[in-house]
């Protein structure tokens, strides 16, 4: 079987060193068995087995190959949408555990950091920049919903403020979570991988699972090999294919763009972000940025509806990148890069089951750093018969995009321009 290879990112060329994985080849049985190797399913690995259970994990290609090993690496709150969103839409008691839970998935990335002493370059502070005076209401209002949540480490910042920590003056002011942050998100799951193996979990890579056989004792085929499990948790998400068809038909891959700076002066990285904070915009179709350990600014934005891979993605971030920075207009693009993230219609996570023994977590749109180490611990109590959490996501509605497989493209582009132009106008 061909390799797969990490994509030419700056994080893949900057990685720590990554051991040999094993192809499956033959048959194992094991307890539960996890298909993909991304922030979900070691998340949900790491927590099955530090609570006793034998745990197999199958991976197409190499450990967060996919959108774990490609994002921006920004630690951010919440979820795609927000919990003012969910509590207008659902049950009280089912809104109050899902807003509690949003803060969660950062708290468990800085866990496992310090347990497992992961080197990802863990920086402290995230900014949301506001684009306009709009924008500045809607942090207002952001900043008010989440405290009443208990999360207080939020700052409101005015345009002179925010120019003490963003070098630039296109923001009309922002919103600091202190909480939030910044980390080597390949180096993140690749310690993170290293941790399930610790615990006595196997992880095989250059192992597709091709087929599941659903039944009392589910089996999952690989090309060359299967595994026996009681439960299975697929965990694919953008990169899952049509594995489940149940599932693809009610949600999307979606590609985001990356461009990374070569080295940048120390003095010229500290006169951009001075704190060395990251920044994401409150645009629908949104820039983020940060500094790499090196000095580097990773810029990311734009989507491609459908995943594919745009000719020429220098051309499409470095101008939003100059846009902010036109100090960097003769800086070198060392890195450019395309991820896939999978949206949903309600730009809400989808969780369930299906049958009895085969559960899933997909569809972060976007906001997943965050959300898939939480979705982990989530899925692990559903395993252990602690099912109230997971119900709450499991519980909200899952939308087919109108018109089926062949209109999720053109429907999703056209509301995407909508906003857009929202956003443009001020409206």
């Amino acid at each position: 079987m061909a390799h797969t290879a990490y994509p030419q990112s700056y994080y893949a060329a900057s990685a720590n060193p990554v051991p040999a994985r094993p192809e499956l080849d033959g048959e194992v049985e094991t307890d539960v068995c996890i298909v993909g190797a991304g922030y979900t399913g070691l998340s949900t690995a790491i927590a099955l087995l530090e609570n006793g259970f034998k745990v197999s994990i199958v991976e197409a290609a190499k450990v967060g190959f996919g959108a774990s090993g490609r994002n921006g690496g920004q630690i951010v709150n919440s979820y795609s949408r927000d919990i003012d969103v969910i509590e207008r839409s659902c049950a009280p008691k089912q809104a109050q555990l899902l807003g509690d839970m949003a803060f969660e998935g950062g708290r468990i990335i800085r866990e496992r950091i310090a347990k497992y002493n992961i080197q990802c370059d863990l920086k402290d502070g995230g900014v949301f920049a506001a684009n306009t005076p709009k924008h500045m209401k809607h942090l207002e209002s952001q900043k008010k919903l989440w405290e009443r949540y208990g999360h207080t480490q939020l700052e409101l910042m005015d345009a002179k403020r925010i120019q003490e920590v963003v070098g630039t003056d296109i923001y009309a002011g922002g919103m600091l979570d202190m909480s939030g942050g910044h980390i080597h998100p390949l180096n993140l799951a690749l310690g993170e991988a290293a941790a399930v193996e610790l615990l006595g979990g196997v992880i095989y890579e250059q192992s597709p699972a091709i087929r599941i056989e659903r039944g009392a004792n589910p089996v999952v085929h690989t090309p060359n090999g299967r595994i026996k499990a009681k439960f299975v948790v697929v965990a694919g998400n953008a990169y899952l294919g049509n594995l489940i068809p149940e599932l693809s038909a009610k949600s999307m891959p979606c590609g985001t763009q990356v461009i990374t700076t070569e080295p940048l002066s120390a003095e010229l990285a500290k006169s951009l972000l001075p704190q060395n904070y990251c920044v994401e915009d409150c645009n629908y179709l949104l820039d983020y940025y940060r500094l790499s350990a090196d000095n580097r600014l990773i810029f990311g934005g734009g989507v491609v509806y459908g995943a594919r891979d745009p000719a020429n993605i220098e051309a499409i971030i470095r101008p939003n990148m100059l846009k902010a920075f036109p100090q960097l207009k003769d800086v070198k693009i060392d890195y450019a890069w395309t991820g896939n993230f999978l949206l949903t219609l309600s730009r809400l996570p989808q969780v369930g089951r299906l049958g009895d023994n085969i559960y899933y977590s997909q569809g972060c749109s976007g906001h997943g750093v965050t959300y898939t180490h939480l979705a982990g611990k989530v899925l692990a109590e559903a395993l252990r018969g602690q099912a109230e959490r997971f119900d709450a996501f499991a519980d909200l509605p899952h939308y087919p995009f109108p018109g089926g497989r062949l209109f999720q493209v053109p429907f999703s582009a056209l509301g995407a321009w909508y906003y857009t132009l929202r956003d443009k106008l001020g409206i």
